[in-house]
């Protein structure tokens, strides 16, 4: 078993794309339960709405840039507002239902094949159909002219090693994680984040001291939103053939146990928990090829197996994640 390269794989796996993307939509789901106690089981749709808005804007519409990131983030206002609005002012699993049932029914409506013109439907933001007419362009198309990196240049720092693509989507979608996490870092430390708290720990009583609860609520189910779409966003730009069938409920649940992982109710507790997620994921997934070649197919669902029982293991052992505390896990459902 050749040792040397799954531990180069799976350090490579913790610091790439992928694990930069699922720690910024982790920032928000954290801001969501860590900070506001909002259940929110459906951080997947807010992922699905950016990674949409702006690969239909580039793809479709021909869009810069600049402009369809626009896009994405006013979508995933608009999908937070339609979601706070009839629930927020009920119980807390009032939310947690309407964010699983959002999550499916965009992945259906974008798999639609009545909606294919618009979204590609199965196929996905590369169907030829979505450029009408006009030339085909991919969604990433302007990111990757950005890049100052070779697109199929491999570059090797040490045991880690990167394509040219990975590299500049890693880069960039590092640098929103940590301008994510200073904003949590203000905010949180700021009357807006004190509120925030209260709302969390005892929603009555800052509603006593004359705290607009709904808006506090509203507001914290936007920023978290919209910190998820530019999630998707950079999931768009790292595999801009995007298909409904990668915005599974799955995706949510890797990001709970990212932020449970890390600490929920810590600035960089989704970064701790993503770094850590992704290691042990890709480990799994080399360790278990090689210790059972013929069974390729099986990898998948074992992996997602053992990730499942070490998330029981640290709710049991551990509730409040490496860098959190049991106050920071205290949730009453209202």
């Amino acid at each position: 078993m050749d040792w040397g390269g799954i531990f180069s794989s799976a350090l490579s796996d913790m610091l790439g794309p992928s694990a930069a993307i699922y720690a910024l939509a982790a920032v928000g789901l954290n801001l969501h339960f860590g900070y506001t106690g909002l259940l929110n089981f459906g951080q997947v749709a807010f992922m699905l709405v950016g990674s949409y808005g702006v690969g239909v804007s580039v793809a479709k519409y021909g869009l810069p840039l600049s402009v369809s990131v626009l896009v994405a983030i006013l979508v995933s206002v608009v999908l937070a507002l339609l979601l706070g609005v009839p629930t927020l002012r009920l119980r807390g699993d009032y939310l947690a239902i309407a964010t699983i049932a959002v999550g499916e029914i965009l992945r259906l409506f974008v798999n639609s094949s009545y909606f294919e013109p618009l979204t590609g439907g199965s196929l996905g933001l590369t169907d030829p159909a979505l450029a009408g007419s006009g030339p085909q362009r991919l969604p990433n198309q302007g990111f990757t002219e950005l890049s100052p990196f070779v697109g199929g240049k491999t570059y090797d720092f040490g045991p880690l090693h990167f394509l040219g693509s990975d590299l500049w989507v890693m880069v960039v979608t590092w640098a929103l994680v940590i301008l994510a996490c200073v904003l949590m870092f203000l905010l949180m430390r700021s009357p807006w984040g004190r509120v925030l708290r209260s709302v969390r720990e005892d929603e009555l009583a800052a509603r006593s001291l004359g705290k607009n609860v709904f808006s506090f609520k509203m507001q914290s189910l936007v920023l978290g939103g919209v910190i998820g779409g530019l999630a998707g966003v950079m999931y768009t730009m790292n595999i801009p053939g995007q298909v409904p069938t990668n915005f599974m409920p799955e995706i949510t649940f890797y990001l709970w146990v990212i932020v449970i992982l890390g600490g929920a109710g810590r600035i960089v507790g989704p970064v701790i928990g993503a770094l850590i997620f992704w290691f042990v994921f890709s480990f799994l997934g080399s360790f278990l090829t090689d210790l059972f070649p013929g069974a390729n197919a099986n990898v998948g669902a074992v992996r997602i197996a053992v990730v499942g029982v070490i998330l029981m293991l640290l709710m049991v052992f551990r509730p409040a994640g490496i860098l959190g505390n049991k106050e920071e896990m205290r949730l009453e459902v209202r």
